[in-house]
């Protein structure tokens, strides 16, 4: 049996249909709440869904577990409640760490691209206290993030007890199919398609960057059936622990981004710019690549989907259709 916290989310609910598929017994760790969120599980439901707050209960039972996933997490750059953000990102992964630890279940995590603040200090997956205490995080949630990778490594050295795999991963710009319920954390492919259904030409903030051109902001952007692949691939590895990027290791514009969207739409190539809101300016990250040495020198041998294929996969096969889920 597999636990997976955020099982209904986004990257969660893409990973539980790949587990259904294969047969696993599953249990989801999530709210559906009074909104559409279930569709993102009415494909493949998992065995039994628990809510967040039910999970001592839970746990007390001594579940059969084999692994966790624990990709729940309060996930919105712009979150300004630090107590929560600390309770949901740090407390609940050290209590999951100490659980898994003590019972000899292994522990795939997710971190952030996130950590690396304005990439300053590279985007390297290197665990290394030196390394990690020069990232400095834009955002509450990339340092909640941040918090919990250090104190991961600190129990490291300090040989305090841990799972028996351990692995955390770095996600970069994530899209793909059931994000919907992300409201303005959503893909900007799903942003930029929306436009395009509602007729009107996709918009790109203006560079806030003198040096930087309009639209050429760039970030990793990976397709989420890529990082579900990485998942199962720690799953039917236990050899390997670590932190590692999970990203493609190339950085594309957002004008870039655009027009592939364009194009898989069959619509014109182009695009309008607007000014960056005043609350993202300082915060935004204009350049993101991952650093994928790490992952690769642990084994891993799967490809990863260009951009251009991942946006067409995502428009014609989900967002143009009725049912947009997986």
């Amino acid at each position: 049996m597999i636990l997976v916290t955020g099982g209904a989310g986004f990257i969660g609910s893409n990973l539980q249909a790949a587990l259904a598929a294969r047969g696993y017994r599953t249990v989801v760790l999530d709210w559906l709440r009074s909104t559409d969120k279930w569709r993102n599980l009415a494909r493949h439901p998992p065995d039994r869904i628990v809510r967040p707050e039910a999970l001592d209960g839970f746990l007390a039972g001594d579940p059969p577990l084999e692994l966790v996933f624990h990709l729940g997490a309060i996930s919105e750059t712009t979150a300004r409640d630090g107590d929560l953000v600390w309770e949901s990102n740090v407390a609940l992964s050290q209590k999951l760490w100490s659980w898994c630890a003590a019972r000899g279940v292994r522990l795939v995590y997710a971190s952030s691209a996130a950590t690396y603040g304005d990439g300053s200090a590279g985007f390297e997956d290197d665990p290394s206290p030196d390394y990690l205490g020069r990232l400095a995080p834009l955002n509450l949630y990339g340092w909640s993030k941040h918090a919990f990778d250090l104190w991961a490594m600190h129990t490291l050295a300090c040989d305090d007890p841990r799972p028996p795999q351990w692995a955390g991963l770095k996600f970069f710009n994530v899209y793909g199919p059931n994000e919907y319920h992300k409201g303005p954390m959503i893909s900007v492919v799903k942003v930029k398609y929306d436009e395009i259904a509602a007729g009107r030409r996709p918009l790109l903030f203006r560079s806030d960057l003198p040096e930087l051109a309009d639209g050429e902001q760039k970030r990793d952007f990976i397709w989420v059936g890529d990082v579900v692949d990485v998942l199962l691939w720690l799953l039917d590895t236990p050899s390997v622990s670590g932190l590692f990027n999970v990203g493609t290791g190339m950085a594309r514009s957002y004008l870039d981004l655009a027009h592939a969207v364009c194009r898989a739409a069959g619509v014109e190539e182009a695009v309008e710019f607007i000014d960056m809101p005043e609350t993202l300016r300082g915060q935004y990250q204009s350049y993101t690549a991952a650093a994928m040495a790490r992952l690769r020198a642990a084994g891993y041998p799967g490809q990863f989907t260009p951009l251009e294929e991942g946006v067409r996969r995502y428009v014609q096969d989900y967002l143009s259709r009725p049912d947009p889920y997986r």
